[in-house]
């Protein structure tokens, strides 16, 4: 009887060991699922901007004053919960293409944010005609990109 609840007491535990890591592996794998998400929230808006900035689509002042606040509000919400540290492209190989760098340089990549706020906050007042938006979509292209060269595997 006692080797019984010893097995058992073994087996709780590991089973509750295994669940631990099972949901531990669940918020980084939500996690990234999210930030992927922000990324084509991101994408998406900046395409229709970069689409009337070509003369790819008619220029509508609407659309892009719409597009141009969505990348505000979502290049200056709270992403903390999306960024935890082990859901790096090392330690989820396949599975995301953020380097682990982002947690060692952490003051780097928060200015990449910074910069991704401060260009959309600035495209945001420009979009009420097409020289505007033309004006200022380079900025926050470049601050995407700038972020994505030092701190994103490359995508094959």
């Amino acid at each position: 009887m006692k080797t019984f609840f010893k097995s058992l007491t073994i087996a709780v535990g590991a089973a509750a060991m295994f669940a631990g890591i099972a949901a531990a592996d669940g918020h980084l794998e939500g996690a990234v699922k999210a930030r992927k998400a922000l990324m084509q929230l991101y994408a998406f808006n900046l395409g229709q901007l970069g689409a009337m900035a070509k003369g790819d689509a008619d220029f509508d002042a609407k659309v892009a004053a719409a597009a141009a606040n969505n990348l505000l509000a979502a290049a200056t919400m709270d992403q903390s919960a999306m960024w935890p540290q082990g859901s790096d492209s090392t330690a989820m190989a396949g599975k995301t293409n953020a380097k682990a760098e982002i947690w060692t340089t952490y003051p780097a990549v928060a200015e990449k944010g910074k910069a991704l706020a401060e260009a959309a906050t600035k495209l945001a007042g420009m979009v009420g005609d097409l020289d505007g938006l033309r004006a200022g979509i380079g900025g926050a292209g470049g601050a995407c990109g700038g972020c994505h060269k030092e701190f994103r595997e490359k995508i094959n």
